[in-house]
């Protein structure tokens, strides 16, 4: 039989030179000069010119096998056909199978039979050579000869399309490499073959091969691989290269990681880390492979990005020009479809706020930590073009399995611009990353460019005035950035010192101070708040760390009219006013009627409730500008809000007349009460103070002279005026309150506080009262 295998062989071999001439190794099965024992092919190479004497080059088809061989047969009658052959080397290597000691020429009949099918790519039957081929006992080989097996193997299973069984005995040929029986292992040839089985398990050492799409091969076998190259590289003395694939396994094994391999690969990539940071610099291998740098993306997590606009005191403002803000003068058309298609697609990368040079801006991550346990992420920044930009990292401490957080991240721009935002940088386990949003496919944002406008000052307010519970809401949607209240008598003035400190590094050159009255119903008499600006503006520009003061008035005026008639009618009394010196007010000490009526819920709640707050509030608006913004027409807006609580004092429940000794005068009688619980002082021009005591009313004579109304304008009568009517009776008749009452100049005073504030009637007159205080138009 063995001479029998051997005839067999050589007649496969003959033929497969007939019908092969280009031979049978090929690029991937090509033999090593050390292997030749393996293969008596390769003494038997095809001699040149074999070709053209042999067969017709054109007669070969793309697979290198002739399409008509039954000229090619009767020329060389006892050539076999492809497919005779390898039938006879079947037969070969059944006869070699009887004999022990035939296991290497056997192993040979294999691989050439192997080859053959190769090039006529029948891969199955192929496979079932190689099949064989692995479980021929081969006695007393050399580690060596064990790893050039095993290599060949993996080489041939590749030629034959089967690139998993390609890598299996591959990284057999590399574990064979460090064996224990081997004094001296080759952990650098272990290495170099455990990289060429990545293929083979559709593992790429470029973790943006697993950002994409689902996951490819099997995850167990891939994670063993990976270990196994993290300990070849720590054998080797590379702990470079060990926490570059630690990193590789983390970041893209991590969905099949159990906890407590989690917990594990973590504790090792710290020890390598220890001794060896990782880094985003690419690793090159001795023999020129290239590993690239693996950021960490999943630790943590990142759902989204979105730059965060200034704090509302800080929002730059353009100053309007005369075209207004929605012309637009760079086109001289109307519409364009290209210049709305491109503005379009600016739109989704380009913000409508503008961040300032110098000013801290922020970037709001929404992150999620996967690990079981708690994640310390260090050195956490921005990563930015375009616009120098300080970075100002950030540690956080993110529980295990968070769920989302929010992060945000600083920095200071320092030129101007336009500034993107193209990721994060972080230090986790000490790896240092660099994350690009690009790579995040799943990363929801709102735009990655922003402007930065140049520098503007920065305004710090502060107030005489405590801070106030109550926070206004503009109708704007402005926010205000501080809130103070205060409790004022109604009549009384006080003054409100703010103080304002430039904190930026512009000095402030310009300032504008607006007020507005918000969220009251009541009606106010007079000037609410008052100031001199001028004062101010003295002390500008305002360099940085200054201080400049600016007073406001505040001066509450509601009205003082009650409808409860608390003392008797005059005709009740019969006390006569005649007669009295017109110089000292008259009195009439009774007691209220209030003391004797009942009073119920529904009562107190009515406009006789003298102990009712009413509540005043209003909102400061400081525009100001200054330094490089300003020459760019840029300003700031900064505002303040004011909660007034205004507490009753003095009420004139009724006012009437009587006649005084001249036409050209009138006595002007008022009911007084008294609301607070402080006793007080009342008085008016030319008169002696009236004392009230707390809760007390008494009635007061005002002796005046009357007045002349002539020179106010008439309701309107025609009929196109009379929508406007209404109006100007309304503003007639507060003229006419305003002379009446600054003639009167009513003033009252708590005697414990030394300080005289104003009461006014304009709230309480009537129209008979002013028809008694009008001038007649005769005299005689």
């Amino acid at each position: 039989f063995l001479f029998s295998a051997a005839a067999l062989e050589g007649l496969c071999s003959a033929s497969v030179i007939y019908h092969y001439p280009g031979g049978t190794g090929g690029k991937v099965g090509s033999r090593r000069a050390q292997g030749g024992s393996l293969s008596a092919e390769a003494g038997n190479r095809h001699r040149p010119g074999a070709q053209e004497v042999l067969i017709d080059p054109g007669a070969l088809t793309s697979n290198g096998i002739n399409a008509d061989t039954s000229a090619e047969i009767g020329r060389a009658k006892n050539c076999l056909s492809p497919e005779d052959i390898i039938e006879k080397y079947k037969e070969a290597i059944s006869y070699y199978g009887k004999y022990k000691n035939a296991g290497v020429i056997e192993l040979e009949a294999c691989v050439k039979a192997v080859r053959v099918l190769a090039m006529q790519k029948r891969s199955m039957e192929a496979s079932e050579f190689l099949q064989n081929a692995v479980y021929i006992n081969l006695r007393q080989l050399s580690e060596e000869e064990k790893i050039q097996r095993y290599s060949i193997l993996s080489e041939l299973y590749e030629r034959i399309g089967f690139h998993r069984k390609s890598a299996f005995f591959k990284r057999i040929a590399a574990m064979q490499c460090a064996a224990p029986s081997i004094p001296e292992p080759g952990w650098r040839a272990c290495y170099k073959l455990l990289l060429e089985t990545l293929p083979g398990y559709s593992l790429s050492l470029d973790p943006q091969d697993f950002s994409k799409g689902t996951h490819r091969g099997w995850a167990a076998v891939q994670m063993r691989l990976l270990h196994e190259l993290v300990y070849a590289s720590r054998r080797m003395g590379n702990p470079a290269l060990c926490v570059r694939h630690l990193s590789f396994l983390l970041q893209t094994m991590l969905d099949f990681l159990s906890d407590q391999e989690k917990k594990d690969v973590t504790q090792s990539l710290e020890s390598y880390t220890a001794k060896c940071p990782g880094t985003m610099e690419v690793i090159t291998l001795p023999d020129g492979l290239k590993l690239p740098p693996v950021p960490f993306t999943k630790l943590p997590i990142v759902k989204s990005v979105k730059l965060l606009n200034l704090p509302t005191s800080l929002r730059p403002h353009k100053m309007k020009s005369l075209l207004g803000q929605n012309v637009s003068t760079k086109s001289p058309f109307i519409y364009s479809p290209i210049i709305a298609h491109s503005r379009g697609e600016e739109r989704n990368k380009k913000i409508d706020f503008q961040w300032v040079q110098g000013d801290v801006c922020e970037v709001q991550l929404m992150v999620y930590n996967p690990m079981p346990f708690e994640l310390r992420v260090e050195n956490m920044g921005l990563l930015t073009t375009g616009v120098e930009f300080e970075s100002l990292p950030a540690a956080l401490s993110l529980p295990a399995e968070s769920g989302l957080y929010p992060v945000t991240l600083v920095g200071v721009p320092q030129t101007t611009g336009q500034i993107t935002v193209n990721g994060y940088h972080t230090s986790v386990f000490g790896v240092f990353s660099d994350c690009l949003l690009d790579n995040l496919p799943g990363v929801k944002t709102n735009g990655c460019t922003v402007e930065v406008i140049p520098a503007l000052p920065r305004l710090q307010i502060s107030t005489s005035l405590p801070r106030s519970a109550h926070t206004l809401q503009p109708s704007s949607g402005d926010e205000i950035s501080t809130n103070v209240s205060v409790q004022l008598y109604n009549g009384e003035t006080q003054q409100l010192i703010i103080k304002l400190e430039n904190i930026g590094t512009e000095p402030l050159e310009k300032l504008e101070v607006t007020a507005k009255t918000v969220n009251t119903k009541e009606k106010l008499y007079g000037d609410f708040l008052s100031w001199n600006l001028e004062d101010t503006l003295c002390q500008f520009p305002l360099k940085p760390g200054k201080i400049a003061t600016f007073v406001v008035n505040i001066k509450v005026k509601l009205d003082f009219s009650c409808q409860e008639n608390l003392l008797q009618d005059l005709s009740d009394d019969g006390i006569s006013v005649s007669g009295l010196p017109l110089s000292s007010p008259f009195r009439q000490v009774v007691k209220p009627r209030v003391e004797t009526k009942p009073l119920n819920p529904q009562e107190s709640s009515k406009v006789g409730d003298f102990s009712h707050v009413k509540t005043l509030e209003a909102i400061l608006n400081f525009k100001y500008s200054g330094g490089p913004g300003h020459a760019e027409g840029y300003y700031r807006n900064l505002a303040l809000g004011l909660h007034v609580e205004v507490e009753p004092s003095v009420f004139f429940t009724r006012i009437s007349t009587l006649p005084a000794t001249s036409t050209r005068q009138c006595h002007l009688l008022l009911d007084v009460f008294n609301s607070t619980e402080h006793e007080l002082t009342i008085s008016a021009r030319n008169n002696e103070d009236l004392i009230l005591h707390a809760g007390e009313c008494q009635r007061m004579a005002i002796q005046v002279d009357k007045f002349n109304f002539e020179s106010f304008p008439e309701s309107p009568t025609d009929g196109a005026q009379l929508a406007n009517a209404k109006q100007l009776e309304e503003e007639r008749q507060q003229a006419r309150g305003l002379e009446i009452n600054s003639k009167l100049d009513i003033c009252w005073k708590i005697i414990s506080f030394h300080k005289y504030w104003e009461a006014s009637v304009e709230g309480v007159l009537n129209q008979l009262v002013l028809e008694h205080l009008q001038l007649a138009p005769l005299q005689w």
